[in-house]
């Protein structure tokens, strides 16, 4: 498994599936994981539920934080592990609706657009790889009703539209409902 996509809605279970997921790579592969969080704690509450993450993973794990540049972090990442080790890398991206939002809140033209090619590029790059992991945490946010406000029905728009690009990359796509997993898309066994 290379890429695997992790949807849910809000505490499903999803941040835990995924943890469980990196815990099984790091043992059955030696891979290093690295945590590559997308948050910002701009109030008191993101603080909070960055800091209930930050104690539920294992303490070894090296955290990478990248708010925008999600697909230049992963490359620099995977060409700094590949410099100091022998074994693969774990990369669990913890979130993807986050990222967006701050993409699309940013000050910068196109942000969003350009951050998306390059990380679809970046995907497709380590699609098939057997030394790089790449577990990529999602909002699945399109079961609701059509939001009010242009900003959230474009955010929707776009978190359904990646997450579909995503997924035809991915060898693997799960979708957590109360912490059970679903798998929409398995690894072909060969």
């Amino acid at each position: 498994m290379s890429v695997h996509l992790i949807l849910g809605g809000a505490r499903s279970g999803k941040s835990s599936f995924a943890e469980k997921q990196a815990k099984l790579l790091e043992s059955n592969t030696q891979s290093q994981v690295y945590y590559l969080a997308t948050a910002q704690p701009l109030d008191g509450e993101m603080l909070a539920r960055i800091k209930q993450h930050q104690q539920q993973r294992p303490a070894h794990w090296l955290l990478i934080e990248s708010s925008i540049e999600l697909a230049k972090a992963i490359e620099q990442l995977v060409k700094k592990h590949n410099s100091e080790h022998k074994h693969g890398i774990t990369i669990l991206v913890d979130c993807l609706t986050l990222w967006l939002t701050n993409c699309l809140c940013s000050s910068e033209k196109d942000c969003f657009q350009q951050e998306k090619q390059a990380l679809l590029k970046t995907l497709s790059h380590y699609a098939q790889s057997s030394e790089v992991h790449l577990l990529l945490v999602s909002n699945e946010v399109g079961h609701g009703i059509v939001p009010i406000g242009e900003l959230s029905r474009n955010f929707v728009d776009q978190a359904g539209w990646l997450h579909q690009e995503i997924a035809v990359i991915a060898e693997r796509v799960d979708f957590i409902m109360a912490g059970i997993p679903l798998s929409l898309k398995p690894k072909e066994h060969k």
